[in-house]
């Protein structure tokens, strides 16, 4: 994968940075969608694929991205298809941060000491180019706006900005409330999109425990339960530099 296009998570990263502020909305949704992210990427990739309601590999080729390519390898050795709501919901440790340090050593950020209360050490990040937010943002109002289908890149990250609670961030109040409701309906034009965002909003509701079932046509007993459910696997996350030296504001 070439790295002149920026990937899913950095994107959504990116759309829920405040520029004002420095600091990231939805820091503990947004969390599960960088992960729901890095699903998507891998599937725009040909590197995943649904299988109902879980996440096959169906080729195990690097993609050239290291967190990607991190969690794909993840998936490989699992060895079966893997339910979306027990990957997403398994321990995220880093994970923004990761890819904040990545932002910032592609110069899409730089990093702003601070301290909290006067005592803690925090970091915020401000976009060195506000043209990029602008742009990504754009695509979205775009698709808002005029109706027109947007592509699967587009569809998937207004299905992750849903799913994280990003709408209200992006279109505030009573006058952005049509804005919501609309990047809402995006959800339904890409299949993974929206399979990993309703994995999302499944593991913020806490009903990640059992997937999702048909009800059993009338006159014939319903199925066996399902499987027990696998144990949440998350990606392994590098190592802060300086230990405590800094706190991430969220």
């Amino acid at each position: 994968m070439g790295r002149s296009r920026r990937t899913l998570p950095e994107e959504l990263l990116l759309l829920a940075l405040d520029p004002a502020t420095g600091t990231t909305a939805q820091p503990q949704s947004l969390d599960l969608g960088l992960a729901g992210a890095q699903l998507v990427e891998l599937a725009l990739a040909g590197r995943i694929a649904p299988d109902g309601d879980r996440i096959a590999v169906v080729v195990p080729r690097p993609t050239g991205d290291p967190t990607l390519d991190c969690a794909l390898e993840l998936l490989r050795r699992r060895g079966a298809p893997v339910r979306a709501v027990n990957w997403i919901g398994g321990p995220r440790l880093g994970l923004r941060q990761t890819y904040l340090s990545h932002l910032e050593r592609c110069g899409m950020v730089h990093a702003v000491a601070g301290q909290m209360c006067g005592v803690l050490p925090t970091t915020r990040y401000q976009a060195t180019d506000n043209e990029i937010s602008r742009e990504i943002r754009g695509r979205l109002d775009s698709a808002i706006r005029t109706g027109v289908p947007p592509d699967p890149r587009t569809a998937a990250l207004a299905a992750l900005a849903h799913a994280v609670g990003l709408g209200k961030h992006l279109y505030p109040g009573n006058e952005g409330r049509s804005s919501r409701s609309r990047l809402r309906d995006l959800i339904r034009h890409d299949p993974m999109g929206g399979l990993v965002a309703h994995a999302v909003m499944d593991v913020q509701n806490g009903v990640a425990a059992q997937p999702r079932r048909s009800p059993a046509p009338a006159g014939r007993q319903a199925a066996p339960g399902p499987r027990p459910p696998e144990p949440a696997r998350g990606v392994p996350m590098q190592p802060h530099r300086g230990t405590m030296a800094r706190a991430v504001a969220h």
